[in-house]
């Protein structure tokens, strides 16, 4: 039974920490240059023997415009043909690795990210997909989970045409603000008729499934602004909503130096909008998912949260987290088996590693019975809001409470506060605590330091 949250700022106040997102465990904080296309190659070769399905993530790290809250990996370019040598490159390490696996192994998930998937052009993009078709297998029922990240700006009736042709059923379309004063602010000036052109095109050609991204704690972001914003969107009735907190970390992410610190909302204000979204999301009829994800009750996440199948992974929650994740492109990571790898950030490098028929992982981490453990124990927290212990102990065979001893008393402070429910059995989440499941999940983290390494994490909420 699906149990609403509830808001509680007192618990919000103690329990608002700097802390991972948990796309994986370990983190990519703790991936290592030591890594290499080698370690990819057995990883690879081990799949191929399992004949575990797949899931494809490709990073197309182009856009024409620079948003200032950007923290991705992208090149800004209104150059379009420079799309073309990475294109190249691309479909060579398509080629590498696919070679490496076995055609029955099912591509069940694929998701175009980055930048701007559509900053290619309808050729480049049937490029792309011809060779994906071509070395991998791909679902031609239109079964398969296969989505793009759209910028409303960058697209029309007839991009929308070619994705669904090319098989694409899911569309995740950027708007974060729609209050004029924000979009100046952050450089992204993008009308609401923009989006809702997008949205009427996918759901004339039967796209399954729409998502929308926003983002508060902008600046000139106010709770009644973004208000505005929500009736919006929700009167576009998106299946899923992506509600991110902006975390401002200039010293990280250099486009963001170019937002003026005095015009964000204080810590205050941005709570005040959280709530508002909170309250207005839910009586609207959409389910908080976990981690800023909202979705309808129809929704494959939502249904899978309920069956207790939800999962996790680099591209978020997902129903496909029992498949080898195979990033491809700039900066894309991959989780094979139990290796966490990732490859080469910067253009040039990737693109000449490919030129030279070499595979471009430059670091990344693999996995030891400690680490799969927690993992465990952490993706069953934050995508389920609960913990048995008993399944963990004989998977592990382990003591649950002597093992965590050391969690123990957090655990139980955490409970007299109500923000969970713990008995010697299990532990399960309460709705005031559900916003910060994160704090939860970093209890089980051997790799927190302290209080050092705090700003190198957004914030919880």
């Amino acid at each position: 039974m699906y149990d609403a949250l509830r808001w509680d700022p007192h618990l919000i106040r103690r329990y608002d920490q700097a802390g991972p997102r948990y796309t994986s465990y370990p983190t990519a904080l703790q991936f290592e240059p030591g890594v290499s296309a080698f370690d990819l190659l057995h990883a690879l070769r081990d799949s191929r023997r399992a004949l575990r399905p797949l899931s494809l993530y490709v990073h197309l790290p182009f856009c024409a415009h620079i948003c200032y809250y950007c923290a991705c990996n992208k090149v800004i370019t209104k150059d379009r043909s420079r799309a073309a040598p990475y294109l190249q490159r691309l479909i060579q390490e398509i080629q590498l690795v696919a070679c490496h696996l076995d055609r029955r192994q099912v591509v069940e998930q694929l998701h175009l990210g980055g930048g701007t998937p559509t900053f290619l052009n309808h050729s480049e993009l049937r490029q792309l997909m011809a060779a994906l078709r071509e070395h991998f297998t791909l679902l031609g029922d239109d079964s398969g989970d296969y989505s793009i990240e759209i910028d409303p700006r960058e697209a029309d009736w007839s991009s929308v045409g070619l994705l669904r042709e090319l098989g694409f059923n899911r569309i995740s379309l950027g708007v974060q603000d729609l209050d004029p004063q924000v979009q100046r602010a952050v450089n992204r000036l993008q009308t609401l008729d923009e989006t809702v052109a997008i949205i009427e095109a996918a759901r004339t050609l039967q796209y399954r499934s729409i998502n929308i991204d926003l983002i508060y704690g902008l600046p000139r972001q106010t709770a009644e602004s973004f208000a505005r914003t929500l009736e919006e969107v929700i009167a576009l009735q998106p299946d899923r909503l992506s509600v991110f907190n902006y975390a401002h970390l200039p010293d990280r992410f250099p486009p963001q130096r170019r937002i003026a610190a005095a015009e964000l909302p204080s810590p205050a204000q941005k709570l005040d909008i959280l709530q508002s979204t909170v309250e207005r999301l839910t009586r609207a009829g959409y389910r908080y998912i976990g981690m800023d994800h909202f979705a309808l009750p129809h929704d494959e996440l939502a249904i899978a949260q309920e069956e207790f199948t939800l999962q996790r992974n680099f591209q978020g929650y997902t129903t496909h987290g029992h498949c080898d994740l195979l990033g491809l492109g700039v900066s894309a990571i991959s989780q094979v088996g139990d290796l966490l790898c990732q490859n080469d950030s910067d253009l040039a490098r990737y693109q000449d590693s490919l030129a030279n028929l070499q595979l471009a992982t430059r670091r990344g981490y693999a996995c030891h019975d400690d680490d799969r453990l927690r993992r465990a124990v952490i993706q069953q927290i934050i995508c389920h809001f609960q913990l048995d212990f008993g399944p963990i102990e004989r998977a592990w065979n382990i003591d649950f409470h002597a093992y965590f001893a050391s969690a123990w008393p957090t655990l139980e402070r955490m409970a007299a506060d109500g923000l969970l429910q713990l008995t010697p059995t299990s532990l399960r989440v309460l709705p005031a605590g559900r916003l910060l499941v994160r704090a939860v999940c970093m209890q089980f983290d051997a790799y927190l330091g302290g209080q050092h390494e705090q700003p190198r994490y957004s914030k919880v909420i």
